[in-house]
Formats: C-alpha cells, structure tokens, sequence
C-alpha cells in the first residue's frame, strides 16, 4: 500500500476549496505516521478509546476531527483536545459538548449530521428538524460551541444518481443555511460529505471536505 502515492493521486482530483480529512480508524500509528510526512494534517477517527492514545503518541499540530457516532459518556474525554466533531446527531450530544468545551476553556467546531441516506441505520437529524433548530435561534444560545456547517453520508448503492440527489439535497440545504443564518460571519463553511467509494460526486455537488480512509491507507 502506497500511502504516499494515494494522497498525491486524491489531492491531484481534489479543487483548492476542497479539503481532505484522512479516516485513520482502525489503521496503526504507522500508517498515520506516513501519511503525516507527506503533510497530511487532518485525521478521523470514531472511536474515542482509539483516539485517545493516537492523540498522546503522534505529533500535537494534527487537527484531529471525530466522524463516528459520539456515545455522551465519551465527550469528555476528547473535549481537551478534539478540533472538530462532525458528527453531532442529537440535541443532548450538543449540550453535552457545550458543557465538556466550556470546562476545558475552548472552543469546538460542531458539524451537524443530517440524515441523507435511505438507510435506517444511519444517524443525523431530518431535514426539518435541522431547519427548526437554527429557525428557534437556539443555536446562538451554546457559547463554546462554533457552528461550522453540516455532514452527511449517502446511501451505500451502486446507483450514482441517487447518491447525488442525495449529496445535492444536502447542499441546498447548507447554502440555505448558512445565507439564513451565517450571512454575517464565515464560521458556518464546511459541507462535509463524500467518502472513498463516491467523493468525485460530492465534490461536484459542492461539497469543501471529503472524508477518505480506504483509498489512502488501504483495507482495514
């Protein structure tokens, strides 16, 4: 597995405006390890007990972002040091990283998820409830909490049109957003969506992160 290879080929496809977070759970500190000589800077992981050591033992100036489902107990174990938690799905798991951030002194970048897929297995908040929220202002009420956009994940399916109808929804979704409610501050830029099997489509749905793990490093 030709890690540096991978990068240079996935960078080569991505636009400036598109940044690619590295899904390294699951993978050794080895693997990280080469991906960081070849400067990428920003990793996924979505388990915090894997996280954690990951974190202790490579370099501080990786920007460490959470894209797996955040069980509340294990917020504030990350809060110390986590960037980004892209996969805010529920209002409780809102407050709960309001509250661990303000105990650390800082500030965290949420992303909420929105369910996009036509599974049932996925989580994230519906169309409407992502609506209802920032319609209520309640999202001005979370002081160490930086709103910075939204994340979704399509449907595992062959059919290409139906994940960009998908990814599509999802971004007439975050432009509203952000010219309903962000109009006044650049905090509210990331649309997180696209992964190894269908980033080409995010990318041309507008998407300005991809989120890429086997592609880089290799099978699991």
């Amino acid at each position: 597995m030709n890690i540096a290879k991978n990068l240079l080929q996935i960078k080569t496809e991505l636009p400036e405006t598109v940044r690619l977070l590295a899904v390294s759970k699951l993978q050794p500190e080895s693997r990280i390890w080469a991906a960081y000589h070849k400067g990428q800077r920003i990793f996924g992981e979505s388990r915090a007990q894997e996280l954690l050591p990951k974190h202790a033992n490579l370099p501080k100036d990786i920007e460490w972002h959470f894209v797996g489902h955040l069980q509340i107990n294990k917020l504030k174990q990350i809060a110390p040091f986590i960037d980004t938690i892209q996969s805010i799905d529920s209002l409780k798991l809102l407050e709960t990283a309001d509250r661990a951030a303000g105990k650390f002194n800082r500030k965290i970048n949420v992303l909420l998820q929105v369910h996009i897929a036509q599974e049932e297995t996925k989580f994230g908040f519906s169309f409407d409830e992502i609506e209802d929220f920032f319609k209520s202002g309640l999202f001005l009420s979370f002081e160490n909490l930086t709103f910075s956009g939204l994340m979704g994940m399509a449907t595992l399916t062959d059919d290409r049109e139906q994940i960009r109808k998908e990814f599509n929804s999802l971004a007439v979704l975050f432009q509203k957003i952000k010219a309903d409610y962000f109009a006044w501050n650049d905090t509210f830029k990331e649309l997180s969506m696209g992964m190894s099997g269908d980033y080409p489509i995010a990318v041309e749905e507008g998407c300005t992160m991809v989120r890429i793990g086997s592609k880089i490093f290799g099978a699991r």
